[in-house]
């Protein structure tokens, strides 16, 4: 039987028609190629080529296996088309959802770096409410979800993603800009923009005034961090909103103050337990991860950058 390597040097062969034209064509040395010529003829107990004023001309008895090299030559390029337009994500799609506070500034990022390793693959972003992440994944909407908070399904899988933190902002012309830090007192005394208790976020702020018994008004309700972001810039009332819509947000005209409490929160990536998850969906989840971890730690600060880390999964690239 003939090796690859084998095949590799009789098409060589056939085209250049010389023993160094071949071994110029592979970059080889000559007399190792004529060696494996002579030792795949005597092997298959055939001549292939005959010997004419220095070249080297196809047998005619031989003509049935040239035409088979030539038919596995033009596969193997199909093959080795294939296996790159895999590599490049030609041909698949990549669905996942996100909760705003993520698809809104993270996502994009990870999406940056996923394009890089992939350029050719279709890629569809939808932005979810945190309650409508399940019904997303059960439904085969999209592969994986990147959400909030974590919810409870037999069916899903939820893995840590990244850790924040809140952050008060208020307008730059708002009495509170001069501060450096903010307790829940003081934050509780002025008009609140978008706090809901029923958010995972604004459950954690509604949770410190529960208990420390701390009356609050929230005259406008928004529920999508860059919504609050441009309602406060207005100076219509002070927000509370995570560190990962801050960190690509354009913060003109806000101020953003840490706050004294505890508000640390955990946000996870969610996908259904009987999926294998794609090659693209692996990247995407690592180059999340580390960009929001590298944002986590501050106040963030657009234009943050870092190189997403190897995928732990390492399976297929489309579902």
């Amino acid at each position: 039987m003939l090796t690859l390597r084998q095949i590799e040097v009789i098409r060589a062969v056939m085209l250049t028609g010389t023993i160094a034209g071949a071994a110029r064509l592979l970059n080889v040395a000559a007399p190792g190629l004529s060696r494996l010529m002579r030792h795949t003829e005597d092997s298959l107990g055939a001549k292939l080529f005959s010997r004419r004023g220095g070249r080297f001309v196809p047998a005619p008895e031989a003509r049935s296996i040239f035409a088979q090299i030539n038919e596995l030559h033009r596969n193997l390029e199909n093959l080795q088309f294939a296996i790159g337009a895999l590599d490049r994500g030609d041909g698949a799609e990549f669905k996942f959802g996100a909760t705003p506070s993520i698809g809104h500034a993270m996502a994009p990022l990870a999406v940056a770096d996923l394009r890089r390793r992939y350029p050719d693959l279709l890629i569809d972003l939808d932005i979810l409410k945190l309650e409508d992440a399940i019904d997303f994944l059960l439904l085969g909407r999209g592969e994986v979800a990147a959400v909030s908070s974590r919810l409870e399904h037999p069916a899903i899988t939820f893995e840590p993603l990244a850790q924040g933190q809140l952050f008060c902002i208020v307008a730059e012309a708002h009495p509170l800009a001069s501060k450096t830090r903010i307790s829940a007192c003081e934050i509780a005394a002025h008009p609140l923009i978008g706090i809901d208790p029923r958010d995972p976020y604004g459950r954690i702020l509604a949770n410190i005034f529960a208990r420390d018994r701390l009356d609050y008004r929230v005259p406008i309700k928004a529920r999508v961090g860059v919504t609050v972001c441009a309602l406060v810039r207005q100076n219509l009332g002070i927000g509370v909103i995570d560190e990962f819509t801050l960190a690509e947000q354009n913060r003109f005209g806000l101020k953003v103050i840490p706050i004294e409490e505890d508000t640390t929160f955990k946000t996870y990536v969610a996908f259904r337990n009987d999926a294998t998850l794609s090659s693209a969906a692996e990247v995407f989840i690592a180059a999340l991860r580390a960009r929001m971890k590298r944002a986590h730690g501050g106040p963030p600060s657009a234009g943050r950058r870092d190189q997403s880390r190897e995928p732990r999964y390492g399976r297929r690239l489309i579902n």
